[in-house]
């Protein structure tokens, strides 16, 4: 295992560290795999992790990550028994976002983990939140707060749109970011790759794997070796079974590039993808989320089936309609992988309308 700086914070991270969304025990009809542990056989995958190199573990709230929250805690007890408490770094989180709210999850999270999250992140910042949490007394103040009196280690900002995370890296309350990106899905990581502010802060990544659906049209070490020449300090893997352990921290998997081209062309061995790096450079005037209507279209082939065309039933006719009468295109004026967009969308829409009632 490799270990890179966690920013300026004098901490050292894992360069893969351990997504706990596989450990939990429930119902998460999202993922592709789900194992629903109980606590000492996740306790167990956790503390092997260790064993392979593993220090940084991630988790969020019970609302959202059910019980993993309680199961790290039982392992954090463990390792800081034997080996004390900084031998591993956990990073929480909660999608709460006014300041109050954040602040009483932190001493929750406190309670179920035993022990200081040393980083806290509002999770899922989008546009329709944004202000709340960085407006005065808002969630990223309360986290101020918190670190200032020592109930977390440092402040974070979780989100998956460019421009979220562009406007945390640019406030100096924000000490860590996290984002999504893997081989497939990298227009947002070349983005942040270039903009000079972001090299001030600490950056996770997550959805290496695209929450399971890119396995299968690749396997782990490739999935792995793709992300690893981007600059981030830890990348999180979910893991819900030694062999997956095994496969992602057993073998030190080094580097290696792909080209979007390569990357396309295996996933056309499955179906016909719409090739979208998920830049979000792509700005509609009607508000419609481009990039993530194209994603729903390519998680629906890659086994997400019924997850993505719930989500496209919630706006796909909209969008459609909106296409058909938009004049300006300038999506497509800002799109470098010069994607006809109102055409791809029209596809979108095709297909949600042969499976869901769009009326």
């Amino acid at each position: 295992m490799r270990y890179r700086a966690l920013g300026r914070t004098g901490l050292r991270v894992s360069e893969l560290g351990f997504g706990t969304i596989p450990i939990l025990s429930g119902s998460v009809p999202v993922l592709p795999e789900y194992f629903s542990l109980d606590t000492s056989t996740a306790v167990d995958i956790m503390r092997y992790a260790f064993e392979l190199g593993c220090n940084f573990y991630d988790t969020a709230v019970p609302e959202e990550y059910g019980d993993a929250e309680y199961k790290l805690g039982i392992f954090a007890r463990g390792i800081s028994e034997k080996y004390g408490r900084e031998k591993i770094i956990i990073s929480d989180k909660a999608r709460f976002y006014d300041g109050s709210d954040i602040y009483n999850a932190v001493i929750r999270s406190r309670e179920n983990l035993g022990t200081t999250p040393d980083i806290y992140f509002v999770h899922q910042v989008d546009t329709d939140n944004a202000d709340r949490v960085f407006e005065k007394y808002g969630a990223l103040d309360a986290l101020c707060d918190l670190k200032a009196e020592g109930k977390i280690g440092f402040t974070g900002i979780a989100s998956h749109y460019y421009d979220i995370l562009l406007r945390a890296a640019k406030d100096t309350r924000v000490d860590v970011l996290q984002g999504s990106g893997n081989i497939f899905e990298r227009g947002m990581l070349d983005r942040i790759g270039n903009e000079e502010c972001f090299s001030e802060k600490v950056f996770i990544l997550n959805k290496v794997y695209a929450a399971g659906v890119l396995i299968g049209v690749f396997d782990v070490e490739e999935l792995i070796s793709g992300i690893l020449n981007y600059p981030f300090s830890s990348a999180l893997i979910g893991m819900g079974t030694f062999g997956q352990v095994n496969a992602a921290m057993k073998h030190g998997i080094e580097p290696r590039e792909y080209s979007f081209d390569q990357v396309i062309k295996r996933v056309s061995e499955k179906f016909e993808p719409i090739p979208c790096t998920r830049c979000q450079r792509c700005k509609c005037p009607h508000g419609t989320e481009i990039h993530t209507i194209f994603r729903q279209y390519n998680y629906y082939f890659l086994g997400k089936n019924f997850w993505a065309l719930k989500k496209l039933g919630l706006n796909i006719k909209q969008a459609c309609e909106c296409c058909l009468r938009c004049e300006t295109r300038v999506c497509e004026k800002d799109c470098p992988m010069r994607l006809h967009i109102p055409e791809l969308i029209g596809k979108v829409g095709r297909l949600a309308a042969r499976h869901i009632d769009l009326k």
